[in-house]
């Protein structure tokens, strides 16, 4: 055979034999061609036996070949990938290996996307929330991945928008609101932010099933609990950003209904806005918020029946518990300042109903009962034993609520130097901690205790 010739037909070997050994990495295919195939098939294979039995670190030299080899094989390889490298991060204690780990646990999430980010279930931006995620649980506290993972969080819930996983909304809060304390994002954008979470969240409450309510509500609380604790929320922060948007939204329902709700969860009782809001809204469509904004302009202005009249207005429109809780509480202190005492007591154990992990109600009720102990039966003595009853409501309030400590504790403070002392409650034949009766409209039962 001549040179030539004989040179060609090697050469097509091995260009034949190239085509054949190629890796799906290579030519963009499933598990690649030839004895590359074979090898891809074979890994996959291997991994999922160990995978399924949850032996990891097995698992993974298996899995990491048809990871970097045929990386478009299957979706499986990335939930999978996902689990066992995560497992071995979170088992290594060398730092360097650690950091590897992390390293390809980061990749899983890119080449998922690179590969699979065209899924209808999961695309791209769900692969990234879950990325974010993930590096936000590693490093919690870090500002360059606070920074580097709210684009990537944005940009998810722009694309999902109500499809976003509440997970990956409740991370987008507590990113933005880190952001914010970092000065990194403004106060106008964290509430923007702020409203289209809560708004989406409640949007799913209401299409998913019964069951699953509870648990979309506890992302809803945890939501506003990081705005609330954000700084963001404050009623100085709130006027500054929609006081000049009020003019150009007087009849924008939906600027408004936001506006007041916002307004109302951050106590902004003293505020203007909050008072015109209220009344551009409730000319509208009467709501609960704006007509507890009408009803404590009446309140400033010291009309209280008009004030009175709003408060049960809101309460007959709410459907919140929390909301309808405060909105009995302040019917409650409107009582109180007109020395309605049974009427206070009442609104505060409504408000108690309704949110028993909060203390304002019980503090309202005991200062209710040291308001009337001059009152109270005939003698100093029995003057004196309705303080064991206030003191009893504000313990009560510290036990619920870690946020009344210090006021319950102040309380505490006053009023127990009006308790008798032991020689009075000597003469009465009574002993430190026997049980005592309180009758009239307290009507409750009591322990007996000495001035210190």
């Amino acid at each position: 055979m001549p040179m030539k010739i004989a040179t060609l037909l090697i050469a097509g070997l091995l260009f034949t034999g190239s085509v054949f050994a190629q890796k799906g990495v290579e030519d963009g295919s499933k598990y690649g061609h030839g004895e590359d195939s074979l090898r891809c098939l074979e890994n996959l294979s291997l991994y999922y036996e160990y995978y399924k039995q949850k032996n990891y670190a097995e698992a993974y030299p298996k899995w990491e070949i048809a990871f970097n080899e045929c990386p478009a094989s299957n979706k499986n390889l990335y939930s999978h990938g996902e689990r066992i490298v995560e497992s071995l991060y979170k088992k290594e204690k060398d730092a360097a290996k650690k950091a590897e780990y992390y390293k390809t646990l980061m990749l899983v999430y890119d080449q998922r996307a690179k590969y699979f980010g065209n899924d209808k279930r999961y695309p791209t931006a769900y692969i990234m929330g879950k990325k974010a995620i993930t590096m936000l649980r590693y490093n919690r506290n870090n500002p360059d991945v606070i920074k580097e993972v709210q684009p990537l969080l944005e940009d998810g819930y722009k694309v999902l928008g109500v499809k976003t996983q509440p997970p990956a909304l409740l991370t987008y809060m507590a990113n933005s609101t880190a952001m914010y304390k970092m000065n990194e994002l403004s106060g106008e954008k964290l509430v923007e932010i702020y409203t289209n979470v809560t708004t989406t969240l409640n949007k799913q409450k209401e299409m998913t099933k019964e069951a699953n309510k509870p648990k979309i509500q506890e992302v809803i609380n945890n939501v506003e609990k990081f705005f609330a604790q954000s700084g963001a929320a404050n009623c100085e922060t709130l006027a500054e950003i929609f006081g000049p948007q009020l003019a150009d939204h007087t009849d924008d329902l939906a600027w408004l209904k936001r506006v007041n709700r916002l307004l109302t969860k951050g106590d902004c009782g003293e505020s203007e806005l909050f008072y015109q809001s209220s009344e551009y809204l409730h000319k509208i469509e009467p709501a609960a918020s704006s007509a507890y904004g009408i009803a404590l302009m009446y309140m400033k202005r010291g009309d209280t029946n008009k004030s009175v009249e709003f408060l049960n207005e809101a309460i007959t429109l709410e459907e919140d518990a929390s909301f309808k809780a405060k909105y009995h509480n302040t019917l409650g202190l409107i009582y109180m300042s007109q020395k309605k005492y049974s009427q206070t007591r009442a609104e505060a154990r409504k408000a108690i109903a309704l949110r028993g992990d909060w203390g304002a109600p019980y503090i309202l009720i005991g200062k209710s009962y040291a308001a009337t102990a001059s009152s109270y039966g005939s003698t100093e003595f029995e003057h004196k034993t309705v303080y064991w009853a206030a003191v009893d409501q504000f313990k009560k309030a510290k036990s619920v609520d870690a946020e009344a400590l210090a006021e319950a504790n102040e309380n505490i403070l006053l009023y127990s130097q009006y308790f008798p002392n032991t020689e009075e409650i000597f003469f009465q034949g009574l002993k430190i901690g026997d049980a005592y009766k309180i009758a009239g409209w307290i009507n409750t039962s009591t322990t007996v205790r000495a001035k210190k």
